[in-house]
This record gives structure tokens, C-alpha cells and sequence, in this order.
């Protein structure tokens, strides 16, 4: 198995250059691929905040990294909650970090109060709770 780093999934998604486009194909047609999720991460952030790709498309484009044959996700079943999360309207990194606290009583945080409820409104478990001095 051989794990890909994140530019080689933004090459393969924008192809933005061909022959690095063509490379990473074969490479993942190929199959036995390690995707870690901080690769997903990372590769969210750049469709989204670099290239500006719509939401819907970068989430659109997650879902088919995670459906390709012969791609192993890192914890698969976080980066789907992530992304159904995402979908719902959190944040996906936040949401990652969170699907990633599964087995925790609960997410401390000083983010906003916005966060806090949205986490309640979406039913995230744990729940998260704002740390107030």
C-alpha cells in the first residue's frame, strides 16, 4: 500500500496540470492507496479557501474520494460523519475534529456560543460545551 499526499488529490481533482493530472490518476486507479484523513482535511481546506470551489462541490468531491475503488480512507467512518456533518452546516474541519472525539464524555471549547449550539442543533455526540471563566 502507499499512502498519497494532499497535492497529489488536488492534482487529480483540479487537473490543473495535465501530466501531474495524468500521473495521479494511474496512481489511483491503480488502487491500494492509504488516504490519511489529515490528507481529506487538508484537501478540503484547499478546494474550499485556495481554489474557492463551491461547498457543494468540494463536498461532492470528498464523497467520490471516499467511494473510489481501491482507496483506503483513515477512519472512513469519520470522514463520512464529518461530511454529513458538513453537509448540515458545520464546519468540516471542526466537524472532523469532533467524529475524531467519538468515544470522549464530551468537546471542551472557547469558541463562540454559536458553535456550542450548532453542535446541539445537529446532535453532535459528545456534546460540546463552552468553557467560560
Amino acid at each position: 500500500m502507499r499512502a498519497v499526499d494532499t497535492n497529489v488529490l488536488v492534482r487529480y481533482y483540479l487537473r490543473d496540470d495535465p501530466a501531474q493530472a495524468r500521473l495521479a490518476e494511474k496512481v489511483l486507479s491503480a488502487g491500494d492507496v492509504f488516504v490519511p484523513k489529515t490528507v481529506v482535511l487538508e484537501l478540503e481546506w484547499v478546494l474550499r479557501s485556495v481554489v474557492e470551489q463551491p461547498a457543494a462541490k468540494v463536498l461532492d468531491c470528498l464523497a467520490h474520494l471516499i467511494a473510489l475503488p481501491g482507496i483506503t480512507i483513515e477512519d472512513p467512518e469519520q470522514v463520512e460523519t464529518a461530511l454529513r456533518h458538513c453537509r448540515d452546516g458545520a464546519d468540516f474541519a471542526v466537524a472532523l475534529h469532533h467524529a475524531a472525539s467519538h468515544a470522549c464524555s464530551e468537546v471542551l471549547t472557547f469558541d463562540d456560543r454559536r458553535y456550542v449550539r450548532r453542535a446541539a442543533r445537529l446532535g453532535f455526540k459528545p456534546p460540546v460545551r463552552l468553557l467560560a471563566g
